[in-house]
């Protein structure tokens, strides 16, 4: 009896041995698999700084809609992002880099209108916005507002149209650069308008404005952002505005469609997007985060000072968003015939 007891034992322990070694394994495939899970709890999102890269220079829009949004992530988050402006051809220098940038959620694009613009603006914009990207979500909408110098005698959108069809050519209007959405606001004015408004293009809103209210070029389309103190001012007079609806930033202004010009519809708009391969649970976190950041009164309140509205909604909406407005703006540059290299 006594060698089967000890061969009794002896299987046991061996057998004892490999259920220890079968379940280390297990558990060893589980922290390093992808889709194991463990290893996503057991290293948080974020544990260090984020950057939050800005395509434009410091000041304008996009960069002031980034900071807000910086700021209310750094707090419920409980790291840093920080905001790093990478301007330049039209916003593709920053974009570009993103995309090339590694997808763990550690670099974010803050897009804008001029993205879904530049893929069929540009030959080669060095991205592709619906392939190279993940979208999180979008921040803001907003419309356009069509101003002119005071001395303009047309005081509203039929005079001007009516003006310019006596005068084809003759009236120019001007717009922070080639292919931005203030000079493709213009090229869709003219198609629906059945006019010829004459482009003139600046490095920039501010220099374009500034010219606006010298008188040197009558038109221009412009964030509210930029141009609304400027009327208020009695620096210039505003038209109309670009979106579906009044803006409630100035609900006397009528909208272009109301104005004759059936189906216009431009929005300036900014939104977050991620290196495509982004884990999915992070996305989700930020898109989260980002829900509960634009319900916040102060939040809301900045960006409608600014003429946006908050515009948060899922991955999936913003997504379908941006592609709409891929299309929309195809259509709008191939019919202006632009074209940048």
């Amino acid at each position: 009896m006594k060698p089967m007891m000890m061969n009794l034992s002896i299987s046991t322990r061996a057998g004892s041995r490999r259920l220890l070694i079968h379940s280390a394994l297990a558990l060893g495939a589980l922290l390093v698999s992808p889709s194991g899970g463990a290893q996503t709890s057991t290293v948080p999102y974020p544990n260090r700084p984020v950057r939050l890269v800005v395509p434009y220079p410091p000041g304008g829009p996009t960069d002031i809609v980034a900071r807000v949004v910086a700021a209310q992530l750094t707090e419920s988050m409980g790291q840093p992002f920080v905001i790093e402006n990478r301007a330049g051809a039209g916003g593709n220098i920053g974009a570009e880099a993103v995309a090339r940038a590694a997808a763990d959620g550690y670099t974010l694009l803050v897009a804008t209108t001029a993205h879904a613009i530049n893929m069929s603006l540009f030959r080669n914009p060095g991205y592709d916005v619906l392939k190279d990207f993940a979208p999180v979500s979008l921040l803001t909408q907003g419309p356009l507002v069509l101003v002119a110098h005071p001395g303009l005698s047309a005081g509203s959108v039929r005079e001007l149209v009516a003006m310019a069809k006596a005068r084809p050519g003759s009236l120019q209007f001007a717009s922070s650069g080639n292919g931005q959405s203030t000079h493709l606001a213009g090229e869709l004015f003219n198609t629906l308008a059945g006019v010829r408004l004459t482009h003139v293009p600046y490095k920039g809103s501010a220099p374009a404005l500034n010219d606006v209210v010298a008188g040197q070029v009558p038109l221009m389309f412009d964030t509210m952002l930029s141009a609304m103190p400027m009327v208020r001012s009695g620096r210039l007079k505003a038209l109309a505005v670009t979106g579906a609806q009044r803006s409630p930033a100035a609900p006397e202004l009528p909208t272009l469609a109301e104005s004759g010009l059936a189906g216009y519809q431009v929005y300036a708009w900014n939104g977050l997007l991620a290196p495509q391969g982004t884990p999915p649970a992070i996305i989700a976190r930020l898109n989260e985060e980002l829900r509960k950041a634009m319900q916040l009164p102060m939040v809301r309140d900045k960006f409608s000072a600014q003429g946006f509205a908050a515009s948060w909604g899922s991955p999936e909406q913003a997504g379908a968003f941006v592609r709409a407005e891929v299309e929309q703006w195809s259509r709008t540059v191939k019919a202006s015939g632009a074209s940048l290299d």
